[in-house]
């Protein structure tokens, strides 16, 4: 029984380190699509939203981390969730409004789509286990 729980822990543990790292590459790449956009009032309006909801997803997961409290922790969850769904609406303006290559914008949106999935499914996991 131990070298399972062994086993899940370090699983875990390399889930978060690979989880914070793909999120990491996910801000660096977004600051290159951004800086990519066409230079008008339009496009920096929503680039300086879009580059806020972004980096948030990050930083509430790295504060989640830290927290002191499986209610913190759920909150920054919380956080991070608000964040990426509405970084998809940036996205999804700016690919349908022809501001953004189609083929990035698609990307930036399945990455999105897979970490408000396991957001909510941790937030779903975390409040059942009160």
């Amino acid at each position: 029984m131990q070298k399972s729980n062994f086993k899940n822990q370090n699983y875990n543990s390399n889930f978060k380190i690979e989880f914070k790292k793909r999120f990491y590459i996910f801000v660096l790449k977004l600051i290159k699509f951004i800086d990519s956009l066409p230079k008008d009032n339009i496009s920096r309006i929503i680039g300086d939203q879009l580059i806020r909801s972004g980096t948030s997803i990050l930083g509430n997961y790295i504060e989640a981390a830290a927290s002191s409290s499986r209610k913190d922790f759920t909150n920054y969850f919380n956080h991070s969730l608000k964040s990426s769904n509405e970084s998809k609406l940036w996205i999804s303006i700016l690919k349908d409004s022809g501001r953004a290559d189609a083929k990035s914008s698609d990307w930036f949106l399945e990455e999105l789509e897979e970490f408000s999935k396991v957001f909510a499914s941790s937030i779903l996991t975390l409040k059942d286990k009160k």
